[in-house]
């Protein structure tokens, strides 16, 4: 059965945790990887209040997200997310995004530096699918 856009975008979150995420610096964009956790189409980011996305999402909150190429080549699925972030230091989000790869970061969920960003996503298009024109997820 051929999955839908929406279908198809959900997989590809689910299945990839790295990606890039640009962000607006000095009028340019800034690409890094970062990596993601995902509820549906809601994406999470964990990072350090003295990185200079931080400083960058407070004078431009808009980013653009690549995320599930996995280099294979022609009809590797993968996401190009346009959206808004926002800084969160919901403790329980904190909690829920909190995994051991961190800790080469931060102490734990209580690292009064860890903040999580999240990104609502604007636009989705699934992308390379096996020579398909680019499709537009509705959210």
């Amino acid at each position: 059965m051929t999955k839908t856009a929406k279908e198809l975008a959900l997989k590809i979150l689910n299945d990839n945790l790295i990606g890039t995420m640009a962000t607006v610096q000095q009028n340019k964009p800034h690409s890094r990887y970062m990596t993601f956790f995902n509820e549906d189409f809601i994406l999470y980011t964990a990072t350090s209040k003295q990185t200079h996305k931080v400083e960058e999402i407070k004078n431009n909150p808009n980013t653009h997200i690549l995320i599930g190429y996995d280099g294979k080549g022609f009809g590797d699925s993968f996401l190009e997310i346009e959206g808004t972030v926002i800084e969160s230091d919901d403790e329980s989000l904190k909690e829920k995004v909190w995994n051991k790869a961190l800790k080469g970061w931060f102490d734990g969920p209580e690292d009064p530096d860890l903040i999580i960003l999240k990104i609502t996503p604007t636009q989705i298009r699934v992308m390379n699918t096996k020579g398909d024109e680019p499709q537009i997820v509705v959210l």
